[in-house]
């Protein structure tokens, strides 16, 4: 009759326990107050097999330490999946990482030069606030790049004398060679030449011909690109 009725009581308290499911999950649940199905779970296993091997004191104890584990199981499920989640976006990174480097060495492989061109005012050889950021981009491609090179040609229109234009067209080279060498390009990389008004085809005159006379031509010349003429 006693163990009757130590059955009975324990059959009652693991119904109890049971049914106090809802507050325990609002404890240790997830963020909406809900019990995770392991965390149940394992209540209701260790209220069970706690009132088997050992009564009533067994059936709390069983159902504490159930709800622990499955509450453990239940986090290490979430902690898997937000795991699983993080590489997935960095393996997502990665290939459209991989895709932008192969786009460049494309692009840097189907060029044999790159490179910009600045413009003078008359009798000036500075480097104006418009034509600093092109440069400083390349200067820094330049600079990435071992090996590669950078022709800076500096040039003047026909009016003045040949000195005068060499000499002119040498200080502004010299001038872009600086903004360059800002950008992180060795001196030892840099090509300077001056062409003063050789090249020049303006008419006498002829304005607008002598603006484009009056400029430094930048190239970045890449390793195996054609012989890169020896600095002067």
């Amino acid at each position: 009759m006693n163990s009757l009725m130590g059955g009975l009581r324990a059959g009652t308290l693991a119904l109890a326990l049971v049914g106090a499911l809802p507050a325990h999950a609002a404890q240790a649940g997830d963020e909406r107050g809900q019990a995770s199905k392991q965390e149940n779970a394992g209540v209701v296993a260790g209220v069970a097999l706690g009132a088997v091997v050992a009564g009533p004191v067994g059936a709390v104890v069983g159902g504490g330490v159930g709800a622990l584990l499955g509450d453990r199981y239940h986090r290490q499920a979430q902690a898997r999946a937000a795991l699983a989640q993080d590489l997935d976006k960095s393996e997502a990174e990665r290939t459209r990482l991989t895709a932008s480097i192969a786009q460049l060495d494309r692009t840097l492989q189907n060029a044999d030069e790159l490179g910009v061109d600045v413009s003078f005012r008359t009798d000036d050889a500075a480097v104006t606030a418009q034509a600093m950021p092109p440069l400083l981009k390349l200067g820094a491609l330049a600079a990435s790049m071992p090996g590669a090179q950078v022709r800076v040609a500096g040039y003047a229109d026909p009016r003045g004398s040949d000195a005068w234009n060499d000499a002119l067209s040498l200080r502004r080279a010299q001038s872009v060679a600086d903004v360059l060498t800002l950008a992180g390009v060795t001196r030892e990389r840099i090509v300077v030449e001056a062409h003063g008004r050789s090249e020049s085809a303006s008419a006498a005159g002829d304005l607008d011909g002598y603006a484009f006379d009056r400029r430094v031509t930048v190239r970045l010349q890449l390793p195996g690109s054609g012989e890169v003429a020896r600095r002067d």
